[in-house]
């Protein structure tokens, strides 16, 4: 039967720290990453695929993580795959099958939509296209993505237009307590959430940049700029 792709969703990695060094640090070599996924088979057992070679199998079709070895955290990507497999094939290397180049991914930028925001403002999102310099000279995102596309997203009670708010809530249209992200805003605004993904990125390691414009054209002085992300 082969490696089956479809019903598994939510790949995703994380580094692990190899050590900790004398000063402190952590050591991340030899690379290692934790893989987890999500899936809708339950009789299956699972592959996973490190740049079109076999990393490890699961032995309980339960499980929905492994740890693996990558060439490198910092300066390498690696394409990570998840297969589900029939018992019977679980440690069969289906690798010769796999697409041994580079594939595109996806990156999603998420930020707290605070009141400090401006507006009519908009956020622009910048990426350095693994140069390792941003250029802020051309946007990535191919439309404005508008801070506050309406009046009562973000004025309070009394403070919008009379009737355009949502009758009862002070936050006036915002995502209601319990809805947002917990912590990450102004209590009662419960965090809501700007969320943009980028259109498909070759893999490799990239650095991307928000910039906030108000509607006069006026630009923060210094963008907020990403960790090192390495797409897969």
């Amino acid at each position: 039967m082969g490696l089956i792709s479809s019903g598994i969703n939510r790949v995703r990695a994380h580094g692990l720290a190899a050590g900790v060094g004398s000063d402190g640090r952590t050591v991340n070599e030899p690379a290692r990453v934790l893989v987890k996924w999500n899936s809708e088979h339950e009789d299956k057992l699972y592959q996973v695929y490190v740049d079109g070679e076999f990393a490890g199998v699961t032995t309980d079709h339960m499980a929905r993580s492994m740890v693996v070895s990558v060439k490198s955290m910092k300066s390498v990507s690696s394409r990570i795959e998840v297969f589900a497999a029939e018992p019977a094939e679980s440690l069969v290397d289906f690798g010769d099958s796999l697409e041994k180049s580079g594939v595109s991914s996806r990156v999603r930028v998420r930020f707290s939509r605070s009141i400090s925001l401006p507006f009519y403002g908009r956020a622009d999102v910048f990426s350095d296209n693994m140069t390792g310099q941003i250029d802020y000279q051309t946007a990535i995102n191919s439309e404005p993505i508008f801070l506050w596309p309406t009046w009562q997203d973000k004025c309070g009670f009394g403070l919008s237009g009379f009737g355009r708010s949502d009758f009862g809530f002070d936050g006036s249209g915002a995502v209601g307590f319990g809805r947002g992200s917990l912590g990450y805003g102004e209590f009662g605004f419960d965090a809501d959430e700007i969320v943009w993904e980028s259109p498909e990125l070759q893999s490799g390691v990239y650095k991307f940049a928000v910039k906030i414009t108000d509607t006069f054209g006026n630009s923060d002085e210094g963008a907020v700029e990403s960790e090192t992300v390495v797409l897969v």
